[in-house]
């Protein structure tokens, strides 16, 4: 009688365990989904920053190749004694 006790005891131990665990399972699970949901968001927000950052990035360098060749013209025409249109033609 008392093995059948026991054994029965045992049995729902393992029983108990075996829910545990597969709760245990489950919110590993859950969390392992939003740890990717968590990356995607912000591998999108990196992804836009560098968008924007690269815009920025030809806006300035545009500008700045504007004004040397507003500067070379202009230095060209204080060289060769002309207006700035006559040396922009050239």
């Amino acid at each position: 009688m008392r093995k059948i006790v026991l054994a029965a005891a045992i049995a729902g131990a393992a029983l108990s365990l075996a829910a545990c665990s597969e709760g245990t399972g489950d919110a590993a699970e859950e969390t392992i989904d939003n740890a990717m949901a968590d990356a995607e968001a912000n591998a999108e927000a990196v992804g836009e920053a560098v968008e924007g950052a690269a815009a920025d990035v030809g806006d300035a360098a545009g500008a700045a190749v504007e004004g040397a060749s507003d500067a070379a013209t202009e230095a060209e025409a204080d060289i060769q004694g002309e207006t700035e249109t006559e040396a922009a033609a050239d």
